[in-house]
């Protein structure tokens, strides 16, 4: 076996973690592959086939020879694309310079924070929280600031939370509704009391993780930060993507629109590290985003339906409150009523990895536990997957919930 130095790698990597989800999907995979029978609602991506005018965008682009490098952040074209979407969509008025286009929403989110990050600088993110935002600012050498909003308020951060968490260091606020892991959806009155709080404190800025924006039930109805509060547009940072509501998270496609100055630092970072996003991708990005939108009603019709199955049957477990969620495709039950107890195979549940790993082995059901996402004593479900997986799924959990003793 080979081996390198202790102190040959980055200082930098002892401060961040690898992705919990991925690590459960992996293993998920991995027992799987060895002839376990395993029911994987860890992963965060529709189930739901790319739509054939999308893929046909991008057959065309490859047929025509649209292959070679392109600007460093994204073509003209997708740009353009990208600020009609916002004004049609969120009444955002962009220009093809203010926008930026990365390898996907993460690598966005990730070069925003290593354009502007400085030691001591601070980042305000609610959680739970999408698994990658503390060690993204870890990464860029600035301190991520929990805010915990828990089941009590809806899983949503509150004014107050926000007043109390915000220091003369403060540089961000990551704000993603709705909400991996939780689903919570923050109205548009929910958003002006944040945004007033955010208008008393001109140094913070706003970076939205809007990627769930067309994931949304019954009659919720989706709102961003520089739309409910015009005066935050020059320092907020709008980010989305493909990836979720166009079931396109292979073709690794997102972006953001901001202030000129910002865009520009991001495209000095992208420069040097990926470049361009694949060019095949873009072309079909820019028909998802100009094509026909009616199959986002079809899918969400689907996950509503999901929710609904997913959120009844976990309610029905022992020991598991489940709330229901506006939208994206994630539940967030908690566990309270499970810890202390003694699975049939002798595992104590102590706290809900330890639950999520008992789970995994006994049940064959792998879920994300909740400290990964900065909120215990949880689990995270993704429902993004047939009806019949969920419902073995589920059936599996409420079996293995009855049996604690």
């Amino acid at each position: 076996m080979s081996s390198i130095p202790d102190d040959f790698l980055s200082k930098t990597l002892a401060r961040v973690k690898p992705s919990p989800t991925i690590a459960v999907s992996n293993l998920a995979a991995e027992l799987k592959a060895a002839g376990k029978d395993v029911i994987g609602l860890g992963a965060g991506e529709p189930d739901f086939d790319t739509p054939q005018n999308i893929k046909d965008a991008g057959i065309a682009a490859i047929t025509a020879g649209k292959t070679k490098y392109t600007a460093v952040d994204g073509i003209a074209e997708l740009k353009s694309a990208i600020c009609a979407k916002l004004k049609r969509d969120n009444n955002l008025s962009y220009v093809n310079a203010q926008v930026t286009v990365g390898t996907g929403g993460k690598q966005i989110l990730y070069n925003a924070l290593m354009a502007t990050m400085n030691a001591g600088d601070e980042v305000i993110i609610p959680a739970p929280y999408w698994v990658s935002y503390p060690d993204m600012v870890l990464l860029a050498g600035g301190t991520p600031v929990a805010v915990e909003a828990g089941i009590e308020t809806g899983f949503k951060m509150t004014p107050a939370q926000l007043e109390a968490a915000i220091t003369p260091k403060t540089k961000w606020l990551i704000f993603n509704s709705p909400s991996n892991p939780t689903g919570a959806g923050y109205t548009a009155a929910e958003l002006k009391g944040l945004t007033d709080v955010l208008l008393r404190h001109p140094h913070v800025w706003v970076m939205t993780d809007d990627m769930y924006e067309h994931l949304v039930f019954d009659d919720f109805k989706f709102a961003t930060p520089a739309e409910v509060e015009p005066k935050l547009y020059a320092r907020t940072l709008t980010c989305n993507g493909v990836s979720k509501a166009y079931a396109m998270t292979g073709w690794r496609i997102g972006y953001a629109a901001g202030p000129q100055p910002l865009i520009a630092a991001m495209r000095k970072i992208q420069s040097q590290s990926t470049s361009n996003p694949c060019s095949v991708s873009q072309w079909a990005a820019v028909e998802a985003l100009n094509g026909p939108q009616d199959f986002l009603a079809v899918n969400n019709a689907t996950f509503l339906r999901r929710r609904n199955l997913v959120v009844e049957m976990l309610n029905s477990a022992t020991g598991i409150t489940c709330p229901t969620p506006d939208g994206a495709f994630y539940v967030y039950p908690n566990i309270a009523g499970c810890l202390g107890k003694t699975t049939p195979a002798g595992t104590k549940i102590t706290d809900d990895q330890v639950f999520a790993t008992a789970l995994l082995e006994e049940t064959g059901v792998a879920v994300v536990f909740g400290a990964a996402f900065g909120l215990s004593p949880n689990f995270r479900v993704s429902y993004a997957t047939s009806d019949t997986n969920l419902i073995e799924a589920c059936t599996r959990i409420q079996t293995f919930c009855a049996a604690l003793s």
